[in-house]
């Protein structure tokens, strides 16, 4: 039997498709590239947004059109979060959650045996340990994900994911060393750790997330640790300077700001204010001078007033980041904020497009300062014959010509002379 994985969202949810994808090759399966040729296929599905249920919901509905004997498995947040909506889309055969992930193969065997719609929701529980899953393998990528935290305490006022997730829970040392350890002898030189709330990693067990970034460097094999996204409160500057003694360490810091106005933050219920926010970069800063500072931003908060949106922009100009997925507000149902009154689309809309300019300028002058440096380039698969493409530590996409038939350099380290910037890249040469 041939099965399809697709995901959506985050790099947990990728994590977490590789995971059930290695389930199903361990019991016999086929992995096919195409829904229209498979007997099974695991939707991953993504609730942080409204656009993330549409796009999974799209893509299940066209894969029942395009497959109508096909097993359909819709999983992951979206159903977590919303069951009694999930277990009414007629076009999915299993509706699972965020929990027992293990046991989709034996869901689609009883679905096969039966025929009868299967809604499989597991509840959360505050003492729920870290779920234990088959590590996925990342055959074809160059970078691994390793998930090694799960759920949030945060509960901002917009935020559905403590409901999808449940609360923090830190993978155990041992586990995330084995796992880390397979990867490296598959040769995958860059690790790169995730978490729903990341920098809350090791809360349970007196740890901090420095302490898995320090073990992971100890094993041999792993030539770059990279960081998923941070909660700027959770930074301490012992946790800076412990990072700045790891030679592996890749210095991209991405820290979720959602806005640059201390009125918008304090109704989002975020756990820092803007002045805590510059104090923590100019620290990164000094400590890795060349590091990249990356975010996302949101526009369009309930209550956000042109002046409040004005005070945004202009910290965000101040911060000046090196990239920045800006994204428009979407109420969440059963979050604080989808209870006020809401921002008009149009209005949205435009202070996206704003945001999104602003976005724009600023990652063409960080890039433009990258020219004239050399810097080590991990090289992944070519998206064209033109070019052989990889990233620097600060994830700054370095594109070299390539010469006609010649062979790949993925998974190879070279060091790379930026020769000259693009809109969203830099291209180079390799140099001894």
């Amino acid at each position: 039997m041939k099965a399809f994985f697709i995901s959506f969202g985050c790099k947990v949810n990728q994590y977490e498709t590789e995971s059930i994808r290695a389930d199903f090759l361990s019991r016999g399966y086929e992995v096919t590239e195409n829904p229209e040729n498979a007997d099974v296929i695991v939707i991953n599905s993504c609730t942080v947004t409204s656009s993330g249920d549409g796009k999974s919901l799209y893509f299940l509905r066209k894969a029942r059109k395009l497959n109508k004997d096909a097993v359909i498995v819709l999983t992951g947040c979206m159903p977590q979060a919303s069951p009694s909506i999930s277990e009414k889309i007629p076009e999915a055969d299993i509706v699972t959650g965020t929990k027992q992930r293990g046991k989709i193969p034996d869901l689609v065997k009883e679905f096969i045996e039966n025929r009868q719609q299967i809604v499989s929701i597991g509840k959360y529980c505050a003492d729920d340990k870290f779920e234990e899953i088959i590590p996925g393998d990342f055959s074809g990528k160059t970078r691994a994900f390793v998930k090694i935290q799960d759920g949030c305490n945060q509960f901002c006022s917009y935020c559905i994911i403590p409901y999808a997730r449940g609360r923090c829970r830190s993978k155990p040392m041992e586990m995330l060393k084995k796992e880390i350890s397979e990867l490296a002898r598959n040769g995958h030189k860059e690790i790169v750790l995730v978490g729903i709330n990341l920098a809350f990693y090791g809360k349970e067990y007196g740890l901090r997330l420095i302490d898995a970034v320090e073990e992971c460097s100890r094993i041999e094999g792993v030539e770059r640790i990279r960081l998923g996204s941070l909660e700027p409160e959770m930074i301490s500057n012992e946790d800076l300077l412990r990072l700045s003694y790891i030679p592996q360490f890749c210095p991209q810091f991405h820290l979720s700001l959602q806005s640059g106005c201390d009125r918008t933050l304090q109704a989002m219920h975020r756990h820092y204010n803007t002045a805590e926010y510059l104090t923590l970069v100019q620290k990164i800063r000094n400590i890795f001078p060349e590091c990249s500072i990356t975010t996302d931003i949101m526009v369009g908060f309930p209550g956000e007033t042109d002046e409040d949106f004005e005070e945004s922009l202009e910290f965000t100009e101040k911060i000046g980041f090196a990239k920045i997925h800006v994204f428009q507000y979407s109420p969440r149902n059963g979050t604080r904020a989808a209870e006020r009154p809401q921002i008009s689309k149009s209005v949205k809309h435009e202070r996206a497009d704003r945001m999104k300019a602003l976005a724009g300028k600023l990652q063409k002058e960080y890039l433009k300062k990258q020219v004239g440096k050399t810097v080590p380039v991990l090289f992944e698969r070519e998206s064209s014959p033109e070019f052989h493409q990889g990233y620097a530590p600060d994830y700054t996409l370095i594109k070299i010509p390539a010469k006609k038939c010649e062979k790949s350099l993925r998974r190879m380290i070279f060091y790379v002379k930026i020769k000259k910037s693009e809109k969203d890249c830099c291209i180079g040469k390799i140099v001894q």
